[in-house]
């Protein structure tokens, strides 16, 4: 008997595998496809190559401001995706070599729970497997939500996964959605040099970022070439002997938005599909698997992590949410989380830890709010990416830092002392007293501390 069967080799599956077996228990992961899971094989790594490339063109285009004149330049797709499979099969490979070394055993094949101590498994081959054990985990993931449209089905309508293997760069793109898939695949095509259009249902993009920031980064994303329509109502997607046109309602009028093709970015669902839980009486919702706080569901000895949880759906989470899971298996006591960064691979990049100011009004916590731009950062000028600014939020009694927010270059990089700050209850005094380096883009995040107690040294004193 297996201590430890996880159903689900993603980012939560694979890291609570490798944990247990540091722990000393006897683990069996099971997976159906590639280990690495949806972040891997089809979400962030992919897309952040194809981001990479991106990126690079837009400098291209940018090189005479460096005083660098480049004649003529052209973007081979199929070296583009040769290099997005090279760096995943790279890290796959890495993957499964760490398992291997940590003596867990892989099987590969869909799982199936027979009851809370048995997973039946449907090998490729045909043949079929029990495996036995003590606890069992979920970690199947999500998969890509759609929408209940009428042409949803016609060729040339993608989804996330559809639009990474590309053939050639679309003339035209339409982005259904403007949360942060949407927005991400509308930056990275932008870039390839798409006509590319958004519409969003909600009164804006990003609703879950910083109000400030989801606008500033709006009308950005409008100056390099992204047209953004809130409010949008997509009715259906008609297909036209030149591509495809969206009927869509916008502020009580109809409209007709034409594009070669159609990327639907309606967000992810929890992959619930065979898992039998009715049949187990496995408490869910849409959302996904209910559990408790130590991720355990309704049916003692069996948890659910990551996206299938639908608590997060952040492969960083995932993987934290396995360690837990493993560790209270194994008797150890774990922490609370408290914060969890997000970040936006778009141009400039969006990353966010802790509380809104909107948020702060809402739960009427009084704030002090500092910020700095990126406009000022020596650092930031030299790399000729000096757009966006640092936002940094404060209890107005205790200096207690409650949120960072940051529109700019590196900003999944930056944003971390936040997250510690916050996860350890730190003051902003303790971020004005640590030294920063110069030049950095982190001496930013410094000079927005100062200016949460009115103290900034390169910026204009606030009015009073």
């Amino acid at each position: 008997m297996r201590d430890i069967v996880i159903i689900g080799g993603g980012p939560g599956g694979y890291v609570a595998a490798i944990r247990g077996a540091q722990l000393g228990a006897r683990v069996c992961l099971i997976e159906m496809d590639r280990v690495g899971g949806t972040c891997l094989n089809w979400g962030c790594i992919p897309t952040k190559a194809l981001y990479k490339h991106a990126e690079i063109l837009r400098t291209l285009d940018k090189s005479n401001t460096y005083g660098i004149h480049v004649e003529a330049y052209a973007m081979d797709v199929q070296q583009v995706q040769e290099r997005k499979q090279t760096i995943v099969d790279k890290l796959v490979g890495g993957v499964q070599q760490l398992l291997k070394s940590n003596h867990v055993e892989v099987i590969k094949g869909k799982g199936i729970m027979k009851d809370a101590h048995h997973v039946i498994v449907e090998k490729e081959d045909g043949t079929i497997e029990e495996i036995e054990g003590k606890h069992l985990i979920i970690a199947t993931g999500s998969l890509p939500d759609t929408l209940p449209l009428e042409g949803i089905d016609e060729e040339g309508v993608w989804n996330t996964n559809d639009i990474l293997a590309f053939e050639e760069v679309p003339e035209k793109l339409a982005i259904i959605g403007g949360g942060v898939v949407g927005m991400e695949f509308a930056s990275i095509f932008n870039g390839f040099g798409s006509d590319v259009s958004v519409l969003e249902y909600l009164p804006q993009i990003l609703n879950q970022v910083d109000s400030a920031i989801s606008k500033r980064f709006k009308s950005m994303a409008k100056k390099s070439g992204i047209a953004i329509t809130t409010q949008a109502e997509v009715k259906k997607i008609v297909k036209t002997t030149d591509g495809l046109d969206i009927h869509y309602r916008c502020k009580g009028k109809e409209h007709i938005l034409s594009a070669d093709k159609v990327l639907v970015a309606a967000g992810r669902r929890a992959n619930l599909a065979g898992l039998e839980l009715d049949g187990l009486g496995i408490a869910y919702t849409k959302k996904g698997i209910q559990v408790n706080e130590n991720y355990e569901t309704s049916v003692k000895g069996i948890y659910a992590i990551g996206d299938v949880n639908g608590k997060s759906m952040l492969a960083h989470v995932a993987s934290h949410q396995g360690v837990h899971v493993v560790e209270h298996i194994m008797g150890m006591a774990h922490k609370e989380e408290k914060v969890v960064p997000s970040c936006i691979f778009v141009f400039p990049e969006i990353a966010y830890a802790g509380i809104t100011e909107d948020e702060a009004k809402e739960q009427d916590i009084p704030v002090r709010v500092g910020k700095f731009m990126f406009s000022a950062n020596g650092k930031a000028m030299t790399l000729g990416k000096d757009e966006g600014f640092v936002k940094l939020i404060a209890h107005e009694e205790t200096h207690d830092v409650l949120g960072m927010h940051i529109l700019g270059p590196h900003a999944s990089d930056l944003i971390h002392e936040g997250v510690l700050a916050i996860q350890n209850g730190l003051k902003i005094e303790d971020m004005i007293e640590t030294i920063h380096a110069h030049p950095t883009l982190a001496e930013a995040i410094h000079e927005a501390a100062l200016d949460v107690l009115d103290l900034g040294i390169h910026s204009l004193p606030k009015k009073k």
